[in-house]
């Protein structure tokens, strides 16, 4: 079969839609708690051009929830401050091991080196560390998927309903 004859998405594209949407969520989420503290005008502009674009993106990205390969199950309601935070620390990690190493592939300098994969090494394990007490609280039901794109739904749609 084709890949444009598909009736739900690749298990790899879901997660990658996923990922985008969590990520985009939680940076709405933190964007509009913060536009009101931001003074000059042309940087609040800045901020409403990029609230507009994220809500815009997560939109155009949740119309492919329904394609995604689930199992039914029922959604649970999490709590949104304890989720909305360990999230973000969770988003931060990922960015961070991300960068981390990105910036040892472009190190030349030993001591640079040896330096960033420290610092990576600890990101993996603050990665692990908000992983498992995400999934243990029942914040990131990783191995469910149809919980985890519910989830995100959630977040997404209380990201676009916040008012600024």
């Amino acid at each position: 079969m084709e890949p444009n004859q598909q009736k739900h998405l690749a298990w790899h594209e879901t997660l990658e839609i996923h990922e985008l949407v969590a990520f985009q969520s939680v940076g709405l989420m933190k964007l509009k708690k913060a536009i009101g503290e931001i003074k000059d005008s042309k940087l609040r502009g800045i901020y409403e051009e990029t609230i507009k674009g994220l809500e815009q993106n997560i939109r155009e990205l949740l119309k492919f929830y329904p394609m995604a390969p689930r199992e039914d199950s029922e959604y649970e309601t999490r709590n949104l401050d304890t989720a909305f935070y360990a999230g973000d620390l969770l988003a931060l990690s990922k960015t961070s091991v991300r960068n981390y190493a990105i910036a040892i592939t472009e190190s030349a300098t030993p001591a640079v080196r040896e330096t960033l994969n420290n610092h990576l090494q600890k990101a993996v394990r603050t990665h692990g560390k908000v992983f498992y007490y995400m999934y243990e609280k029942g914040l990131y039901p990783a191995y469910n998927l149809d919980k985890l794109l519910k989830g995100d739904m959630e977040n997404a749609r209380k990201a676009l309903e916040m008012r600024y």
